[in-house]
């Protein structure tokens, strides 16, 4: 009986600090939807209801738990993803507030020195005049007028010299918020891609036989836009783009061909080449975590893929095999 009852004991203990950490994980969740940073209100009204709305959801079950840590890191990959682009439209926004405003200071720098030169001719004629005998009787109002009015603008050229300097230092100063946001955005760079004409334009620019071609064919990027929504195919799109970053080196160029297929621009070794595409068949084909209405769901892609191997011959030789191999979405191995 005692060995029962210390078994209960120990029982009830373990229920006790498991609804404890249940309820301190709930709170946590409250506590990401409270504190998310302002962005647009909308924006940031959605992310914490879908927050607030998977603590609530939350229970004690392990299935309930693995879900929900799941659902959270998709929530907040997407916010920082909202975040990257409402920070990339404020540094275009100061970028460009930042250029009118130079272009105010060069306009007003040459229109004052324009100014200030005829001022000085007018005033130099002013003299000239005063010294003139028919102007004896006014000399000494010529000569006054003359220097008060040349005192006179040079006080107004020290007032606008220190408009133009503190001009100068707000240009400065939004030059280096524009060179912070950028650093802060640029997290969403590496989703950029070359359109189809980029691409084709790229390609043909390429001396023979110096690159190679990976070539991309995926699908699920249409059957997600079906099956869920157009959101739900960018994020997936999205989510695909960035591990293929990730996989290609740094210097790789990456066009998007179409929905569906992508055109890699590799520099090295064929083998290379060869190693990139096979991991790239290999590690992003499979289910990824995309948000549908602040719950995940996980669309699959199939990734087939082929390398043209520094192809002689002319560029628009090599084009037009890019171009048969997507008009065809042949199924051929990495070779």
């Amino acid at each position: 009986m005692l060995s029962i009852r210390e078994a209960m004991t120990d029982l009830e203990q373990l229920a006790a600090q498991r609804d404890a950490a249940v309820d301190c994980y709930r709170e946590a969740l409250q506590n990401v939807a409270h504190y998310a940073v302002e962005l647009d209100e909308p924006v940031t009204s959605q992310h914490r209801r879908h927050v607030e709305d998977l603590a609530a959801r939350v229970s004690s079950t392990i299935e309930s738990l693995r879900e929900a840590g799941a659902t959270l890191r998709a929530l907040l990959r997407d916010y920082r993803n909202r975040a990257a682009e409402y920070l990339n439209n404020i540094r275009e926004q100061l970028a460009s507030t930042a250029h009118a405003l130079e272009e105010v200071m060069e306009s007003l720098a040459q229109a004052d020195g324009d100014h200030e030169a005829r001022i000085r001719t007018a005033l130099g004629a002013m003299r000239d005049a005063a010294q003139h005998p028919a102007a004896s009787p006014i000399r000494e109002m010529l000569l006054s007028a003359a220097d008060a009015i040349g005192t006179g603008v040079e006080e107004m050229r020290k007032q606008h010299q220190a408009h133009v300097a503190e001009f100068m230092a707000e240009i400065r100063v939004l030059h280096t918020r524009i060179g912070q946001l950028e650093s802060a955005a640029s997290i969403d760079s590496v989703t950029n891609l070359l359109t189809r004409g980029e691409t084709e334009r790229h390609v043909l620019s390429l001396e023979p036989n110096t690159v190679n071609l990976v070539l991309m064919v995926t699908s699920g990027l249409r059957l997600a836009e079906v099956r869920f929504n157009a959101e739900v195919a960018s994020q997936l799109a999205g989510a695909f783009t960035k591990r293929l970053r990730n996989l290609v080196p740094e210097n790789a160029t990456v066009g998007r061909w179409s929905t569906e297929e992508f055109v890699g621009i590799l520099g090295g070794s064929p083998a290379d080449a060869i190693k990139i595409a096979k991991a790239i068949g290999e590690q992003l084909s499979g289910s990824y975590s995309c948000l549908l209405e602040g719950k995940v769901v996980r669309p699959e892609l199939q990734v087939r893929v082929m390398v043209l191997e520094r192809a002689e011959g002319s560029a628009e030789r090599l084009l037009g095999r890019v171009r048969e191999y997507m008009s065809q979405s042949i199924t051929a191995p990495c070779h």
